[in-house]
């Protein structure tokens, strides 16, 4: 069974809620599947994890994983990893993500990790998101939007992933902001014609969608999950 990595073309395009979702419709399906989000920044939530994305990864799958088996690596600033640990005098061990993921893969039959920003968002000075992609070897899912400027950052992240030898899936297409025009309903056709990549599905603007659960119908029904278990 394969196991994927989910990046995006920017911060806030709905990878967490994509991620968790897509976790959670497996899960029903009776897959055991692990999350893990192996980078994280932003201010300590109080949801009883340090991250607020974790801790929603961590409720979609059901997993009884710890908190430092799925988020290895915290830094409590809202920036990049890197300009984190320049600015809290922290030092970035990737060996320490590499042995959680070792030891998650083990306990489950599926893993979906969720990156940190987008593809060339920094991790330290010279190791960038997508160099984590491509060591941990797992293809990766696009999540990019349909709005204005998702051509030219979507092709810029499908071309980084291929200059750095990353494997792409697909890309999924979500309508997250209410701030698109319909004149913006053909770039997934668009983003494919241009870059040969499959778009795994489209998924809708929904008004006061505030948690993964609010995706997951859409997930069900606009995203082919089989092409994704097998």
């Amino acid at each position: 069974m394969k196991s994927y990595f989910v990046t995006g073309t920017d911060t806030g395009v709905g990878k967490t809620f994509f991620t968790a979702a897509l976790a959670s419709c497996l899960q029903k399906r009776g897959i055991n599947v692990g999350v893990m989000k192996p980078v994280a920044t932003g201010i300590s939530s109080k949801t009883g994890f340090r991250s607020t994305d974790v801790s929603i990864l961590h409720s979609a799958a059901k997993v009884n994983d710890l908190e430092n088996e799925i988020n290895p690596i915290f830094m409590p600033l809202p920036v990049s990893p890197y300009d984190a640990s320049k600015i809290l005098h922290l030092s970035f061990d990737k060996k320490v993500i590499f042995e959680q993921f070792t030891k998650l893969q083990k306990r489950h039959d599926m893993m979906l990790v969720e990156g940190i920003g987008g593809i060339m968002t920094p991790l330290t000075r010279d190791y960038f998101v997508s160099d984590l992609i491509k060591e941990i070897g797992l293809e990766t899912i696009i999540v990019t939007r349909s709005t204005l400027g998702t051509l030219n950052h979507t092709m810029m992240t499908v071309n980084t992933c291929r200059n750095h030898g990353v494997s792409i899936k697909g890309i999924v297409v979500n309508n997250y902001d209410e701030k698109g025009g319909p004149e913006e309903k053909n770039s997934p056709l668009t983003i494919h014609e241009i870059t040969g990549v499959d778009i795994l599905g489209v998924l809708p603007f929904v008004k006061d969608c505030d948690s993964y659960e609010t995706v997951m119908p859409y997930i069900e029904k606009n995203i082919d999950l089989q092409s994704l278990i097998s």
